[in-house]
């Protein structure tokens, strides 16, 4: 699979994202605020065939960021996962917890979804 191929799948099973400038708005900050949020990793992006970054709409709750994001996401990068492959195993059904991990996440469950993530790592 290429990586052109590899982003299309990782679109189209996330189903909806939003551009920077859209989540500038719903956050009510700055677009520069939103790539300063990317740069300390409370939220990461992946470029569309157009080369436009977009984020996973399921980051974001109502005018904020989802809080246990941030904290999941440095545990992923520190298992080695780049920001797509951590978009991709968020959004990836597990039978054993039963569902995603980002919907686990959005619940609530973020000490199970990140002792799961550290085992990544081994």
């Amino acid at each position: 699979m290429t990586s052109t191929e590899n982003t299309e799948n990782l679109f189209d099973l996330v189903g909806q994202w939003l551009s920077l400038p859209d989540v500038a708005e719903t956050l009510d900050l700055k677009v520069t605020r939103v790539h300063a949020l990317i740069g300390e990793g409370a939220l990461i992006a992946v470029r569309d065939a157009e080369g436009v970054r977009r984020i996973p709409a399921l980051f974001l709750r109502e005018d904020r960021v989802l809080e246990p994001l941030k904290g999941t996401l440095t545990v992923l990068r520190d298992a080695g996962f780049d920001d797509a492959e951590a978009i991709r195993w968020l959004w990836t059904e597990d039978d054993s917890l039963p569902g995603r991990p980002i919907d686990a996440l959005r619940e609530g469950r973020k000490t199970e979804i990140r002792r799961r993530a550290q085992a990544l790592a081994w």
